[in-house]
């Protein structure tokens, strides 16, 4: 039988001190949140407003095609707009117009800020509720900002998913809320464990407008990712409850994560092992594969996505790796607090950035893998250092045990890949690709 109550390590490090720095910070932008949002949200339409900077980087980053209708485009901000000679309300206003009358689909609009709108000051939230009230009811307008001036990428969709909460419905029912976006087939696992359980679960954000998607003081929560700090707030003033427990990244996370649920829901702990034993043992057997590379070797984490706590937790707890540093933007504990908790002291904890002191740190504690964002891979990878990018771990199926496996091996190749060039530097050269007629590039291992 399995313990319903979370695993605990009574020194953890929930209350170690947190190195501040204030500095150079090396971030992504924002805007990329789109690229997953608009594939979850299938009457939604991102307008952003800002450069064409901001249009090569959608356009670039998610791979489609020019003639496509994809969910999201960018209204561009030109030298009048910048320097005032025309009403940017006025051209945002013809914009709008022109895009619902050729998508008659979109029943959700969000305007976009980007570095450039937010420059000018331009009142994106006047402009959402002029829409609204223009267009409902056909069309809702949300408004938030994607500008990396400040912020991380990743929260672009906690900005996104805290816009929407002021305006879902009022309910007294009794239910459950999963909060964060995931692709579909990581979804539906979540929502067919939870249901095998006797759980019924709703999803935000939801697919389409018009679901029944709603909020009060009877709702629970569950985060699905850790960066969700202002979408926590606003279901809190919502009345909403949250649910605090490691995230479901590994064998021990998710089960942690689905156990602290159970609890809530007063699923008996017979259900709850039928329910789990199975993906359980395919996990664990998953992980312990890639851990034998990964088992014995130090890790370094620079602050980039908000995964870093949890997946320090994972790495140090499940695969046997050490943190030498755990570096993340924000640490909001009562949201990373329950994965702290399972961290063993050792490890440096730090919060925000001065990117040339944490660079001379990693350097002279030279570990066997960074984990940071593109910026920095490329040249610490010319200085020796193996190193993951950060952001592919949003954009990979990571979450729940279907998928623990292929997180533990997103870390695992680097180190294997860096073993094969140390013994045969050839061994990643171009070669003939056979029946192609040219030469391809071997894919990594």
């Amino acid at each position: 039988m399995n313990d319903l109550s979370p695993p605990t390590n009574t020194s953890g490090c929930r209350s170690a001190p947190i190195l501040k720095q204030r500095g150079q910070r090396e971030v992504f932008c924002g805007l990329t949140g789109i690229i997953w949002l608009h594939r979850k949200m299938q009457d939604a339409f991102f307008l952003v407003i800002g450069s064409r900077t901001c249009a090569h980087l959608l356009q670039s980053a998610a791979g489609v095609m020019i003639f496509a209708e994809p969910r999201f485009g960018t209204a561009i901000l030109e030298e009048t707009d910048l320097a005032g000679l025309a009403d940017a309300q006025q051209e945002l206003d013809k914009v709008v117009d022109e895009l619902l009358a050729r998508r008659p689909d979109i029943r959700q609009l969000f305007l976009v800020g980007s570095c450039p709108s937010e420059v000018i000051k331009l009142d994106l939230a006047k402009a959402a509720e002029r829409m609204t009230q223009r267009h409902a009811p056909s069309v809702r307008v949300l408004n938030f900002s994607g500008s990396g001036i400040e912020t991380t990428f990743t929260q672009g969709e906690d900005a996104c998913l805290a816009s929407m909460v002021p305006v879902l419905p009022e309910t007294d029912a009794r239910q459950l809320l999963l909060v964060g976006a995931l692709p579909d087939v990581v979804e539906d696992q979540a929502i067919n464990l939870l249901s095998q359980m006797g759980i019924d679960a709703k999803v935000l954000p939801a697919p389409r407008a018009d679901s029944d998607l709603a909020v009060g003081p009877n709702t629970v929560f569950a985060l699905i990712q850790p960066f969700l700090g202002d979408t926590h707030a606003a279901l809190e003033r919502r009345g909403a409850r949250h649910l605090p427990a490691p995230f479901p990244f590994g064998e021990e996370g998710t089960t942690a994560w689905l156990a602290a649920i159970a609890t809530e829901f007063g699923v008996d702990q017979a259900t709850f092992d039928a329910v789990t034993a199975a993906p359980r043992a395919r996990a664990r057997k998953a992980i312990a594969q890639a851990a034998e590379t990964l088992a014995g070797k130090s890790l370094f984490f620079f602050p980039d996505s908000q995964l870093e706590i949890p997946l320090a937790r994972f790495l140090t707890r499940e695969c046997g790796m050490t943190a030498f540093e755990i570096g993340a933007p924000f640490i909001h504990k009562a949201i990373v607090g329950p994965d702290l908790d399972l961290i063993a002291p050792g490890p440096t904890l730090s919060e925000g950035q001065d990117v040339d002191l944490q660079l001379d740190r990693a350097r002279a504690q030279a570990p066997d893998l960074t984990v940071c964002g593109l910026g920095l891979a490329n040249p610490l990878e010319a200085e020796g250092l193996a190193t993951k990018w950060a952001i592919e771990l949003v954009f990979t199926p990571v979450h729940f045990y279907e998928q623990a496996g292929d997180l533990a091996g997103l870390f695992s190749r680097p180190l294997r890949r860096k073993d094969i060039l140390a013994s045969d530097p050839t061994s990643f050269g171009p070669k003939y690709s056979g029946g192609s007629g040219g030469l391809a590039p071997q894919r990594q291992p």
